[in-house]
């Protein structure tokens, strides 16, 4: 899927499926970024478009040094940032002609906003006819609820997410907000990627309305059946699975927690060996998956008394042995520090602009010919010049007057 391959030394020997891709960001906070994120670690140049008068909350939320925000690092690692004033027209000039040199177009403004500065889709397909342009929004561009726009508890609220996590017989607890921002963005960039490919094969660009709601509606699509076809509801269920039991996360020795699965009869056999208690295999109440599912309460209080005597990771390696699926809940300290992750390369070191270095988190997947993963998130302007001078062919001369102007700062 190859793009532009700009002469620039930054981001075009390291490899990748979308190497020579160049992507411009006129993204916010998390779900956008996300998806700039998964692009650049696939190989692609990725822009953002930043200001002084315009900075991403992330790059100052609770600090004081706007290049050094944990929030902003985490998203926007492998990333160039040049500074245009997007309030000017001559800001919009700048952009629309960085356009003309790129391949995809990522935005998650508030509705309507980018068609107010003057880089709709029709104006941006004018200049680069064969642009993918990927629109981000709560509800989408169309409909009567296109006008709103809200953050990741709003996409997991809205989308009927949020009412199902929770413990039984309580009121829903929510959904955790990165995991809402994080689906929408891979959505999005899932999206982006099926663009691009057509747009290989045809030589035709596309423009992708991406709603975060119907992205995390997607996530549920068992249960919106379940209500259509038959009229249920779905309620909280905790850690439970309607096809395994037991299926839940049962607590250990000092305060720490295991979780157990038993997808078959035959899983549910090897846990009663390993709990001392083979008789259960004969009890009635735990002999089919069907009663184990109607004595869930009672089958739950004969595994927490069994784990609460025994160290977490020892007794999960002891089950794995057998057969039987089972892990230590991990805390924060405990992922950032497996070494199982850092070997699969989860975890990256990268190198930050002021020479020191960090990890971070990688991608979720392996590839055999995957994208070098070397720097962090850029400091803001950091590649003003190789963006203005490299890539538009600015003069040092015309560089300097636009910075005078306040037009790239």
């Amino acid at each position: 899927m190859t793009g532009h391959v700009q002469g620039g030394s930054f981001q075009n020997l390291r490899g990748g499926p979308l190497q020579g891709v160049r992507v411009v960001e006129l993204t916010k906070v998390w779900a956008g970024p996300y998806t700039g994120k998964l692009l650049a670690f696939l190989g692609a140049e990725v822009i953002r478009i930043e200001s002084e008068t315009s900075l991403d909350v992330t790059r100052f939320y609770g600090v004081d040094d706007i290049n050094n925000a944990p929030g902003f690092k985490a998203v926007n690692p492998q990333k160039l940032s040049v500074q245009i004033d997007m309030k000017s027209k001559a800001g919009i000039n700048i952009i629309l002609d960085l356009l003309r040199e790129s391949d995809i177009l990522i935005e998650n403004l508030r509705p309507g906003a980018v068609k107010r500065l003057g880089l709709g889709y029709d104006t941006v397909k004018a200049v680069k006819p064969d642009i993918v342009y990927t629109s981000m929004g709560m509800w989408g561009n169309q409909g009567p609820l296109s006008y709103q726009t809200g953050y990741a508890p709003c996409f997991a609220a809205l989308s009927g997410l949020s009412s199902l996590v929770g413990y039984e017989g309580q009121p829903p607890a929510g959904m955790n907000v990165r995991y809402a921002d994080s689906t929408f963005g891979a959505a999005a960039a899932l999206a982006t990627l099926a663009a691009l490919f057509h747009r290989r094969r045809t030589g035709v660009g596309q423009y992708i309305d991406v709603s975060a709601v119907e992205s995390m509606t997607s996530m549920i699509g068992d249960t919106l059946m379940d209500y259509t076809l038959n009229g249920n509801i779905q309620t909280c269920h905790g850690n439970r699975h309607p096809e395994m039991a037991p299926h839940g996360v049962y607590p250990c020795l000092d305060d720490e927690w295991i979780c157990i699965a038993a997808a078959d009869d035959s899983i549910w056999r090897q846990l009663t060996i390993a709990i001392g208690q083979p008789e259960l295999v004969n009890d009635v109440r735990f002999s089919t998956l069907a009663n184990r599912k109607r004595n869930e309460d009672a089958l739950n209080q004969i595994v927490a008394a069994w784990t609460s005597g025994r160290n977490a990771q020892v007794l999960a390696t002891e089950l794995q042995a057998q057969g039987v699926a089972a892990t230590k809940s991990l805390s924060s300290v405990d992922l950032v520090s497996d070494c199982h992750l850092w070997n699969r390369e989860f975890y990256r070191e990268v190198t930050e602009s002021n020479g020191g270095t960090r990890p971070i988190v990688g991608p979720g997947w392996k590839m055999s010919r995957g994208a070098a993963i070397t720097a962090g998130a850029p400091r803001l302007g950091e590649h003003n010049a190789y963006i203005f001078g490299e890539i538009l062919g600015l003069s040092a001369e015309e560089q300097q007057k636009l910075s005078a102007a306040g037009i790239t700062r």
